[in-house]
């Protein structure tokens, strides 16, 4: 049964008219005024509030705002003695759902609860329905989260078999990508870069060595230096990696540190010959970490040495080979995290030591080539490998 709340100073009226209204079959309670009112309706299940507008105390454009606040599904009719035209737009604005004027007639005010009972059986309904369908869209959102993290799990599976496969193609260090990806997003943290960007910066570090597909096993796996013309096909991989990827929208961020990860902080690089601020970000930070994981990985003809060294090496060609802010972020970091991910990664067997005539030969360019490139700190290392001068790392 529907409930109505009649709030009046007027003690006679209040009589008369719940007199009527449980007639027609409402059930009735009352109350003086409007602070008696709210304090009666706290426990009860309010369907309709008829309140007078004027009373002593708090009046009922008072009531009504209290009512929308604590029991916001309970229609509302204000009365008056009073034919205000700004009092009857502002009770609609506030809320209420009708306009009375005193002394109302029994027909008129019958209208105005079954047009308010209406209205709120129409918002009731408009309630459940929004209900519903916020939950529906709750549950499909997370429904379609739950099918993008498992496409993109699916992504990542399929970019790390992939490049496993070409690791092993080059019989690289075990987990070298993994490394390498752990090492470049570790310094990218301590620059203070964050989701997304780390996220495709990792990816970028993960695919750097993609373009190696289109290289002929003659010239990658050549145990001795590269001619000059197998050195332009090598050179060649960061744009074929470049080309492959680039149309994939979201390896578009990876796709340029792919073809930048050979250049250079002071322009020496390949294929664009980019310097400084050119560089994109990733690739300047890949650098550094690539260049961390050759140095403390071992090899088939030479053991890696250990992270303080490496780091010392790398500072020491922070400006020419490496970008300074990267270098700086990578010496901050401290040896800690570098030994805890190089160990949680550490292959289940040795590497066997080759002696030094089996090892591939990473030298500068012989002099036939026109413009040969400069001997980093990996050349230096190759050939101080094979003898041909003092490493520029200590033991």
């Amino acid at each position: 049964m529907n409930k109505i709340l009649l709030v009046d100073d007027d003690h006679a009226s209040v009589q008369a008219t719940a007199a009527l209204l449980e007639e027609e079959g409402y059930a009735c309670i009352s109350a003086s005024g409007a602070e008696a009112a709210l304090e009666l309706a706290e426990n009860q299940d309010i369907t309709v509030v008829l309140s007078d507008v004027n009373m002593p105390g708090r009046d009922g454009f008072w009531l009504l705002e209290k009512f929308r606040e604590t029991h916001p599904n309970a229609a509302f009719i204000l009365m008056s003695a009073f034919n205000d035209t700004e009092a009857v737009v502002d009770s609609i604005r506030r809320g209420a759902s009708d306009y009375l004027l005193k002394p109302a007639k029994v027909t008129s005010m019958i209208r105005a609860i079954e047009r308010a009972l209406a209205k709120r059986r129409i918002d009731l309904a408009r309630q459940r329905y929004q209900w519903k369908l916020e939950h529906t869209v709750r549950e499909r959102t997370h429904d379609l989260e739950a099918a993008l993290r498992r496409i993109a799990d699916a992504y990542e599976d399929t970019l790390l078999a992939l490049v496993n496969a070409l690791d092993a193609r080059e019989h690289e260090t075990a987990h070298h990508s993994q490394r390498v990806v752990r090492y470049t997003t570790e310094v990218a943290e301590a620059m203070g870069i964050k989701p997304p960007e780390l996220d495709e910066i990792g990816r970028g570090a993960l695919l750097h060595d993609i373009g190696k597909i289109g290289v002929s096993d003659a010239v990658l796996l050549k145990p001795d230096r590269l001619t000059a013309s197998e050195w332009s096909e090598m050179r060649e991989h960061p744009r074929i990696g470049y080309e492959m990827i680039r149309d994939i929208p979201f390896l578009a961020v990876p796709a340029s540190i792919v073809l930048a990860h050979q250049e250079r902080w002071d322009g020496p690089g390949y294929p664009r010959q980019l310097e400084r601020q050119a560089i994109p970000i990733g690739a300047r930070i890949f650098a550094v970490a690539d260049a961390l994981d050759a140095m403390t990985s071992d090899r088939p003809y030479r053991l890696g040495t250990s992270f303080p060294n490496a780091v010392a090496e790398i500072c020491r060609c922070s400006g020419t080979q490496f970008d300074p802010e990267v270098v700086g972020a990578l010496a901050s970091v401290g040896e800690a995290p570098w030994l805890q991910i190089r160990d949680s990664m550490r292959p289940s067997d040795p590497l066997p030591l080759r002696l030094a005539p089996e090892a591939p030969v990473f030298s500068k360019l012989p002099p036939t080539v026109p413009v040969p490139l400069p001997e980093d700190l990996f050349t230096r290392m190759a050939r101080a490998q094979l003898g041909l001068e003092k490493s520029p790392v200590p033991p």
